[in-house]
């Protein structure tokens, strides 16, 4: 499926499924070492077309396409920058996820042996100012390892070497928070052991071909 194709796909889940409202969040993909596919300003994620679709460059100057780039791509060009192995980037204000973030709570404890798989901690970045250095500062301790972001008082980001990747790691992180919202209000969440945790490393490899950066487990 051509690049535009796929990221239009993308979009229209995201709102499908509640991630967004209006005109939130931004998605965008690497096309190639300096271009980039994004969605541009203002456009409902749910009727993204593709005339809503831009292509940039990593100076974030504007290469094809008709209409206002988000404040927020200078995030997504940070990203890039600084992970050379990522393709696309997801930033969304799903309900669950964004108010861990707004009472300044991080994913910081295991309770998943999934996740502990396939996106390890999901740290809390402190608050910046959209479409401000700022805002990219804040991503600036966790991003040569983190997969997914909290941004505090405001939304998450999630990357990944291939859109369905990004896009599917914002579906694992609300279903997380969702799920730990009603497990918190039945009880106490029983977090994952740092024996059961170190096991379950010692096994990734050979048993689900997973690779994982410690960093992003303790």
């Amino acid at each position: 499926m051509p690049a535009v194709q796929k990221l239009i796909e993308i979009c229209h889940k995201v709102y499908k499924n509640e991630f967004v409202s209006a005109y939130d969040g931004n998605i965008s993909c690497r096309i190639s070492n300096n271009e980039f596919l994004i969605t541009r300003s203002t456009v409902c994620k749910g009727d993204v077309q593709e005339k809503d679709i831009l292509k940039i460059n990593s100076d974030g100057e504007l290469l094809e396409g008709e209409g206002k780039l988000s404040t927020e791509t200078i995030l997504h060009l940070f990203i890039y920058s600084k992970r050379k192995e990522i393709n696309s980037v997801v930033h969304c204000h799903p309900v669950y996820a964004t108010a861990f973030a707004v009472n300044g709570i991080g994913f910081d404890e295991h309770y998943f042996p999934e996740i502990v798989l396939t996106m390890g901690k999901v740290p809390l970045c402190k608050y910046g100012t959209p479409s401000t250095i700022e805002l990219t500062e804040s991503l600036e301790p966790f991003i040569n390892y983190s997969l997914a972001f909290l941004l505090q008082n405001h939304g998450a980001v999630t990357i990944g070497k291939s859109m369905d990747e990004a896009y599917f790691r914002m579906e694992k992180l609300e279903h997380t928070a969702k799920t730990l919202t009603i497990a918190k209000i039945i009880g106490e969440p029983k977090t994952l052991s740092n024996e059961q945790i170190n096991h379950l490393l010692s096994i990734s490899k050979s048993v689900y071909g997973i690779s994982i950066d410690e960093r992003n487990i303790f």
